[in-house]
């Protein structure tokens, strides 16, 4: 039997595939130096905010380490490292089982927010960004922010329900007579 955690699991997996199959094929070619969405981001917040921060701390960490090797393979580490500290430490700020939607597009905007600032100055500090930090945060901060923003507005009533059954013990109640 599949259970709900084991399809959540999935779900992140066919997102990471799909941040390197489908969006680059959505994205208008002019944008995609600019916008390199992290969906799998995303729902790693909502697990740090409606499921618990350890989770979120390590699959972040396990799917930043899959960016790091397939996307960006300068150096093995940096995203791995920002977002599981980043989710870990939006899960600590906003553990909130019933967090509204207003709080939640918050924790996507601020864990984004964070995430970008840790990669760019942890590439700064390695030397491998020789930008400015206000010309990243107008070329490809926002721009992310943005789509952060409406994939987590599309997917936070789903993915909110998916994780509050995940939350809650079974009792002998709800088992089928």
């Amino acid at each position: 039997m599949v259970t709900r955690k084991q399809v959540l699991f999935l779900l992140l997996f066919v997102l990471f595939i799909a941040e390197g199959t489908i969006l680059p094929q959505i994205i208008p070619s002019a944008w995609q130096m600019r916008i390199s969405a992290n969906l799998v981001y995303v729902v790693i917040l909502f697990f740090a905010v409606y499921h618990h921060r350890h989770t979120a701390l390590v699959l972040g960490i396990s799917f930043g380490l899959l960016h790091d090797v397939v996307f960006y393979g300068e150096m093995i580490g940096p995203y791995g490292f920002s977002m599981g500290l980043s989710a870990y430490v939006m899960g600590l700020i906003f553990q909130a089982p019933r967090a509204p939607m207003p709080i939640m597009v918050s924790v996507v905007l601020l864990g984004s927010l964070l995430n970008d600032t840790m990669l760019f100055f942890l590439y700064k500090l390695f030397q491998l960004n020789h930008v400015t930090f206000d010309w990243a945060l107008i070329e490809y901060m926002i721009p992310n922010l943005f789509v952060h923003f409406v994939f987590a507005l599309i997917i936070y009533v789903p993915l909110r329900k998916q994780l509050e059954k995940i939350g809650k013990p079974r009792s002998k109640t709800d088992e089928p007579v």
